[in-house]
C-alpha cells in the first residue's frame, strides 16, 4: 500500500506474490527476509499490471511513477505499525461508518466478504460493493496510508476507536446461526484494541477502550445458558468469569487514569470494573455506578446512556426514582421504538411491586424487533414470575 498507493492493487499484487511463494519456497526454502521477498515480488507484479494497461486507462499516473521509482529493498517496518496504518486508512472520516467497519474487518482482520456479510445480516453482493466502494474512495480521495499527524490524531482516533468497539459489540449483539455470540468478531476486536494499546501506550482513551473490552469479555463464558439464551448480569456465575482478563482490564484502566482527564471509554471501563470487583450482584456498588454514569452522561448525553443511568439510579436510590427518569418525555420519545427501553422499564416496575405495569411494558417490548434469543428469554422470565396470569 505504501508503494503503489492503491489498496486493491496492493491486495491483488500481494496475492500473486504469495502464490509464487507457495510454488517456490517448498524447493528453495524460505528466504532470510520473507517479508522483503514478498513485497519485492508484489511490487514487480504491480508494475506488470500497470504496464498491461493503456496510458488512457491508467487510473493514477502518480501510482505508476511511485512503483517505478521504488528500487531499494523495503525497510522492515514493524508489523504492528503497518496494522495501525491500515486501521487509520480504513477508518478515515471520509468513509461512511459502515464502510469503515467492513474495510477494517476485511483488510486488517482478514475476514472474508461472506463472513462480514453474515455478521451484518446483508447479502454478499451488498457487502462486496461496500468494500469495493471503500477501496475506491481511498484511491480517489488520495487518503494517505499513515498514522495521522499529532494535530489530526484526536479526530481520526475517535473514529478508529468507535469502529473497533462497534466490531466488538456486533460480536454480542448481531447473532447469526444458532448462537447469539460471534467469537471471531470478539477476538478480532480485542486484538485490534490490544495493538492500539501497545502502539499508543500513553493515550488514555485507547487504554480505556481496551480495558472496557477485556472487562466485558471476561464474562463471555457466563453470558449464555446451555440452551443459548442470554443470562443477565445478576444471575451469571461469577466464579466462571475470566480472572486473567479482569486483571488485564483493571491494569489497563489504572494506566488510563494516570494519563489525562477521563473520557467516555474510561468511564465505561470504570463501570465494568465495579461489576468485576463485586463478589455477587447483591454487593454491587450501584451508587458508584450511578455517579460514573452521571459523568458519562455529561460527556455523551445520548438516550442509551440516559437509560443506563436511570437504571443505575433506580437500583441505588429506589426503582421509583429510576422510573421517573425513564418516563421523562424526551427519553421516552427517543427510545419507545427500541425493545430494550420497555424491557428495562418493566424490570424497574417489577422491582417496585407493580406486576401489571411490568407485564404491560414487556408486552410492548415483545411487539418490537429483537433477537429470537432475547424474545425467548423475556417470555420465560415473564412466565416464571406468573405474569401471564396477571390481569
Amino acid at each position: 500500500m505504501r508503494i503503489v498507493g492503491d489498496l486493491q492493487y496492493a491486495e491483488d499484487a500481494l496475492q500473486e506474490a504469495c502464490a509464487q511463494a507457495a510454488r517456490e519456497w517448498g524447493d528453495a526454502g524460505v528466504p532470510l527476509n520473507p517479508q522483503g521477498w514478498l513485497v519485492t515480488v508484489a511490487r514487480r507484479r504491480a508494475i506488470d499490471r500497470f504496464r498491461s494497461l493503456s496510458a488512457a486507462s491508467r487510473r493514477e499516473r502518480s501510482l505508476w511513477d511511485r512503483a517505478l521509482s521504488w528500487d531499494t529493498e523495503p525497510d522492515d517496518a514493524p508489523i504492528p505499525d503497518d496494522r495501525l496504518r491500515l486501521i487509520f486508512t480504513c477508518c478515515h472520516p471520509a468513509l461512511a461508518r459502515e464502510v469503515q467497519v467492513a474495510l477494517t474487518l476485511h483488510v486488517v482482520g482478514g475476514l472474508t466478504t461472506a463472513e462480514i456479510a453474515s455478521a451484518f445480516m446483508v447479502s454478499d453482493s451488498t457487502m462486496g460493493q461496500r468494500i469495493t466502494r471503500g477501496k475506491r474512495k481511498i484511491r480517489e480521495a488520495h487518503i494517505a496510508y499513515r498514522v495521522p499527524d499529532d494535530e489530526d490524531l484526536p479526530t481520526r482516533l475517535e473514529s478508529v476507536l468507535a469502529t473497533i468497539y462497534l466490531i466488538f459489540t456486533t460480536g454480542y449483539l448481531a447473532p447469526t446461526g444458532s448462537s447469539p455470540v460471534r467469537v471471531d468478531l470478539l477476538d478480532e476486536a480485542l486484538r485490534l484494541a490490544d495493538v492500539l494499546a501497545e502502539l499508543l501506550p500513553d493515550c488514555a482513551e485507547v487504554l480505556g477502550l481496551a480495558a472496557l473490552m477485556h472487562l466485558t469479555d471476561a464474562r463471555r463464558a457466563t453470558r449464555l445458558d446451555m440452551g443459548g439464551l442470554p443470562i443477565d448480569l445478576e444471575h451469571q456465575d461469577r466464579t466462571l468469569w475470566n480472572s486473567d482478563e479482569i486483571s488485564l482490564g483493571l491494569t489497563l484502566l489504572s494506566r488510563a487514569r494516570n494519563c489525562d482527564e477521563p473520557g467516555p471509554y474510561q468511564l465505561q471501563a470504570a463501570i465494568a470494573a465495579v461489576h468485576a470487583r463485586a463478589s455477587d450482584a447483591e454487593h454491587t456498588d450501584w451508587a458508584m455506578i450511578a455517579t460514573l454514569y452521571d459523568g458519562l452522561y455529561a460527556l455523551t448525553p445520548s438516550p442509551v446512556v440516559a437509560l443506563n443511568r436511570a437504571v443505575a439510579i433506580g437500583l441505588s436510590r429506589g426503582p421509583l426514582v429510576g422510573l421517573a427518569l425513564i418516563d421523562e418525555p424526551e427519553l421516552e420519545a427517543s427510545l419507545r421504538r427500541h425493545h430494550r427501553y420497555h424491557v428495562v422499564r418493566g424490570h424497574l416496575l417489577e422491582l417496585s411491586g407493580d406486576a401489571r405495569g411490568a407485564r404491560r411494558a414487556w408486552d410492548q417490548a415483545l411487539e418490537l424487533p429483537m433477537s429470537a434469543h432475547e424474545r425467548t428469554a423475556l417470555l420465560e422470565h415473564r412466565a416464571a414470575l406468573g405474569l401471564d396470569e396477571v390481569r
